[in-house]
């Protein structure tokens, strides 16, 4: 046999741990492949911010719940927090209290109106809250439902780059064809590492803010109720003392 068809004949040996697909990979499909880690490190790194984020809050929550029905004045809790940022249900509260105060500061506004800007004052505030909640939560979304595209994408690419090579080569066994298919294949496998716990993570930390923003709602209405039950008070009074309220 001639010696130059002996080593056409002979396989060529191919890397096939996880190092060496990527390594051996058309430069696209590193593209994709490194693309798709990138993100893959990108959504982990939110779903363990958010997870923690949310976390604090429902203990900001259930802290400032207890502060508030245990008896404390509004006006000490107002000047506790004013002082300070704040959030989730004190962020409402000061909200809806700031705007409380506005209205006896001489401003000419009428108390028959002050329960609605109230109400706008808690819409707006908890409206901020969940935007804050919700913020890099589409970037889940966005790589849990584009990833195994992506991923897809080097596939086809890798496929493609494979088929030319057995054409260049005419050489159709199973041992020339496998290490191209299973480089193309991981660019998909990749994209599924990435996007699956995308899309786990997505959905389970939009239930989270789903609670959340349940507990702002409930709060505001619920404080919009006491805030209600004092103006009517207030005007009962000036309705009952005309020349004082004068």
């Amino acid at each position: 046999m001639n010696p130059a068809d002996v080593a056409q004949a002979a396989p060529v040996a191919h890397d096939m741990s996880l190092f060496g697909l990527f390594w051996q990979a058309h430069f696209v499909v590193k593209l994709v492949m490194l693309g798709l880690l990138a993100a893959s490190v990108w959504c982990w790194a939110i779903i363990v911010d958010k997870t923690l984020l949310y976390a604090r809050s429902k203990r900001a929550m259930d802290r400032f719940e207890d502060v508030f029905w245990s008896g404390q004045s509004l006006e000490e809790l107002y000047r506790s927090l004013q002082s300070r940022p704040a959030t989730g249900l004190a962020a409402v509260f000061v909200a809806a209290m700031r705007e409380w105060k506005r209205s006896f500061e001489g401003s000419g506004r009428s108390f028959q109106t002050l329960p609605q800007r109230i109400d706008k004052v808690l819409d707006v505030t908890i409206q901020r809250e969940v935007e804050r909640l919700n913020s890099r939560l589409t970037v889940l979304a966005s790589i849990g439902s584009a990833g195994p595209y992506i991923g897809l994408f080097g596939t086809v690419v890798g496929i493609m780059n494979s088929f030319t090579s057995i054409a260049a080569s005419k050489n159709t066994s199973l041992a020339v064809v496998a290490p191209g298919i299973a480089e193309a294949l991981f660019a998909t496998a990749i994209g599924l590492f990435a996007a699956i716990p995308a899309v786990l993570a997505y959905n389970k930390l939009q239930s989270e803010v789903g609670k959340l923003q349940s507990r702002l709602e409930g709060f505001a209405d619920e404080f919009s109720a006491i805030l209600s039950r004092q103006v009517d008070e207030r005007i009962g009074q000036a309705g009952r003392h005309p020349a004082n309220a004068a």
